[in-house]
């Protein structure tokens, strides 16, 4: 097998290519590289005949592109709200340096497309997610309050602010619904009330649900800046930069995997750089983790499946508005049996674009009035469509009747339509643990429209698995073999 020399310069702390890259000791390192026809470098057992052919493709490759290598204790692949929270959790618990490489740049995916709340009124106590939520709730509130103590204000830093939540109903079958909702939330040891729509026209006034409506409500509930947040965890990352601890590695989209002789994964590859990692990689690059794995390991002899899909979803946000203002964060109770859609496989292979709206309304504290929300399995498609946008303001319109009097159209100047793909998983938990077959890589995905909410609990609980620390939430119902097959 053809050996590559690929030596790693001493770079001094600087930015290039808008790129941190931290301070590294020279290393020479001697790595067997294969080159598949899809491209992506991975070390496997092949036939002689296959040895040659693959060995001169790798040959010529290397002879025109010599990426610069780095080396780093962790490599995190993703930059979205999971991956950088994975980093920073690394950086202020350990003393590790950590590399953060994405394909394009941060809030680019699921993350920049968010509505932005940290609720716990559509979640289930005693299910498999409910501990891991409770905990990523309370290291939020720990977040917002360290912000507070070093002067700062979380509004400001985070767009962070106790709004409140309120699922609303409109038909007394769905009363019982919200009212065995709250019951199940005050024995858990939240604060919740069941709302008649008489209580609800005190506190939020331009809502509408009928004379048998009403709602949940559960009063400590957040909302936040999704991109605000990523800003400042961006920001607080790159302090560790001056330490040789950090470093990032925007639009290099990952092309493969490098193995040393007894197979741990000890890099991650991409056009430019090769990315050496001492201890972890970790995979967090949501709808597209189960495509990049199944292209990183198409030449192994490793059986994995990673069901993870993209689901598009549109949110509407009407920029300054003024016609009226919202005291808490809105969520129609339909969407929770939306949000459990099982994806049916028939619907997905014929192109079929089976989608879901329900009423989701919140406004941020720049006073824009953000509204929800689509479901749609249609691929890796971010299209906006304009169909589903008029189904989002129609459906408003019944929950707020003061709409009526406006037209979209007149407020096309102001509007602003997010699309973004969800990481769908069937059972809806998100896979969060080591790989199996790849030593020291791991994989943080799967959390569909929970990725804020779920943030910081996931990036403590990889923390924990790559320093070996025992785990404050019982992790076996992420583990990979519980999804994959």
């Amino acid at each position: 097998m053809a050996s590559l020399s690929l030596s790693i310069s001493p770079n001094p702390d600087r930015l290039i290519d808008g790129i941190f890259v931290s301070p590294r000791r020279q290393l020479l390192r001697r790595v067997a590289i294969n080159s598949s026809p899809s491209g992506f470098n991975f070390l496997t057992k092949l036939t002689s005949a296959e040895k040659h052919r693959r060995n001169k493709v790798a040959a010529v490759r290397m002879s025109s592109i010599s990426p610069a290598s780095h080396s780093y204790d962790v490599v995190v692949v993703g930059a979205g709200i999971i991956g950088l929270s994975i980093a920073r959790q690394l950086l202020i618990g350990s003393h590790l340096s950590v590399a953060v490489v994405d394909a394009a740049v941060p809030c680019s995916g699921a993350t920049g497309a968010g509505q932005g709340y940290i609720w716990m009124v559509h979640k289930v106590p005693g299910s498999e997610k409910w501990e891991l939520a409770m905990r990523s709730r309370e290291l939020w509130e720990k977040f917002a309050e360290d912000i507070k103590y070093q002067g700062m204000d979380p509004q400001e830093v985070l767009g962070w602010k106790k709004t409140g939540s309120l699922l609303v109903g409109k038909t007394s079958d769905e009363m019982a619904v919200l009212k065995e909702k709250v019951d199940k939330l005050s024995k858990a040891g939240l604060k919740a009330e069941l709302l008649s729509t008489i209580d609800l026209k005190e506190i939020e006034p331009v809502l509408v649900v009928g004379e048998e409506g009403g709602a949940a409500f559960l009063p400590n509930d957040y909302q936040l800046d999704a991109r605000r947040s990523v800003a400042y965890i961006e920001k607080e990352n790159r302090k560790y930069a001056s330490e040789g601890r950090y470093g990032e590695y925007y639009n290099q989209p990952v092309t493969g995997l490098l193995r040393s002789g007894n197979g741990e994964v000890e890099a991650v590859q991409t056009p430019k750089y090769s990315l050496y990692s001492k201890k972890a990689i970790v995979i967090s690059t949501g709808c597209w983790t189960g495509s990049l794995m199944q292209d990183l390991i198409r030449d192994s002899d490793i059986k994995l499946n990673i069901p993870v899909k993209p689901r598009k979803g549109h949110l509407l946000v009407i920029e300054n508005f003024n016609s009226f203002k919202l005291n808490h964060g809105l969520m129609e109770v339909g969407y929770i049996g939306h949000q459990d859609a099982i994806l049916q496989p028939n619907n997905l292979d014929s192109g079929a674009e089976t989608s879901s709206i329900s009423m989701t309304a919140t406004m941020d504290t720049l006073g824009n009035l953000v509204l929800g929300s689509s479901r749609q399995f249609v691929g890796f498609n971010t299209e906006i469509n304009e169909e589903i946008i008029n189904k989002i303001w129609e459906r408003a319109k019944e929950f707020f009747p003061s709409l009526r009097e406006l037209s979209l159209k007149d407020l096309e100047k102001n509007r602003e339509v997010r699309v973004g793909l969800r990481p769908y998983m069937p059972g809806g938990k998100p896979m969060i643990g080591p790989v199996p077959g790849l030593s020291n890589v791991f994989l943080a995905a799967g959390h569909e429209g929970e990725g804020l909410t779920l943030a910081l609990g996931t990036a403590e609980m990889v923390a924990d698995m790559v320093l070996g620390n025992p785990s404050k939430v019982d992790n076996a119902p992420y583990a990979l073999h519980a999804h994959c097959s």
